[in-house]
């Protein structure tokens, strides 16, 4: 009997592409990324916490937005902090599998970020031409 032994490899991580090859240039990428990151939790949460408190705005189009904003609070915060911790901490390897939920993760809120957008579109044109119909 012969034994055949089969050459085989696996990927376990992945490679980032750094932003920039200058450490100053990283850090600035980091300070940007995470302006940004924190304009869009204190907007989204200012919406979220707004239209939660207030009871006159508990309507169908305001709960659209609610949704949408935490959605949107979702996509950002399934991208953005990877990618400002490889550039302050310089690491530029991410798991396959780590890689692999992230890119799920955030097709998934894509789909339902445009869903959501689609049934608004249909809301606001239920409530403008045809107002009786619209609760």
């Amino acid at each position: 009997q012969q034994q055949q032994m089969s050459n085989s490899s696996s990927i376990t991580e992945l490679l980032l592409l750094e932003f920039a090859d200058m450490r100053e240039l990283q850090l600035l990428t980091f300070w940007l990324f995470l302006g940004i990151y924190l304009a869009a939790l204190l907007t989204n949460g200012l919406v979220i916490t707004v239209i939660a408190c207030d009871h006159h705005l508990h309507t169908p189009m305001y709960f659209f937005l609610l949704n949408l904003s935490l959605l949107d609070l979702g996509s950002i915060s399934t991208i953005l902090p990877k990618a400002m911790s490889s550039s302050l901490w310089d690491t530029r390897d991410i798991s396959y599998t780590g890689c692999a939920a992230q890119v799920f993760l955030f097709l998934f809120l894509l789909v339902a970020d445009y869903s959501l957008l689609t049934i608004m579109a249909y809301d606001r044109y239920i409530a403008i031409c045809k107002p009786l119909y619209y609760g």
